[in-house]
């Protein structure tokens, strides 16, 4: 990972436990403990395992995924997105800063005239949501969805770029 990703992947997560503490999703006990583990994970460059939210839900089950969806949809009043459901412009994906998405369990999807519409899992991490809004230079609008969704996603676009442009274009 690059340096500059991992530093925004560092302080994407730790606000996000911050808050999650905040918010009484989790203590902050369990939340050490997850801290410990995200940096032997981030240490050994596994970008899908890389999140304090991961490690809270699925290895320390001291939290479920779905209830921090709850909150944000409840308390922050953002909307859910189903990637696989949708299908995401060529100049979208082809503009995606990878490393970047993976540090902040992000991705931008579409885009309406200025609007720029991103799903998240991370929403709860003010570092995540002042990241992308100085990246996309415009009005943001927010969508939650599953660290599964968001990393099946990017998993895709980075199979589909590694198709070498000659096997992507047709034989005549």
């Amino acid at each position: 990972m690059a340096p500059e990703h991992r530093s925004l992947l560092m302080r994407a997560n730790r606000l996000m436990g911050a808050n999650l503490v905040e918010t009484n999703l989790v203590k902050l006990e369990d939340l050490e403990k997850a801290n410990e583990r995200l940096l032997e994970v981030a240490a050994s460059d596994l970008p899908r395992q890389s999140t304090v939210l991961g490690i809270l839900a699925f290895e320390l089950k001291v939290l479920r995924e779905e209830d921090v969806l709850q909150h944000v949809v409840d308390n922050e009043g953002v909307g859910l997105v189903d990637l696989r459901n949708y299908d995401i412009t060529d100049d979208v994906k082809k503009s995606l800063d990878l490393g970047a998405c993976w540090a902040t369990w992000s991705v931008p999807f579409d885009r309406e005239e200025d609007f720029h519409f991103i799903a998240t899992a991370y929403y709860l991490s003010p570092a995540v949501r002042t990241f992308w809004e100085k990246q996309c230079n415009g009005p943001v609008l927010w969508f939650g969805t599953t660290l599964e969704n968001i990393a099946d996603h990017l998993e895709k676009i980075e199979a589909e770029r590694t198709v070498t442009p000659a096997a992507a274009k047709p034989a005549s």
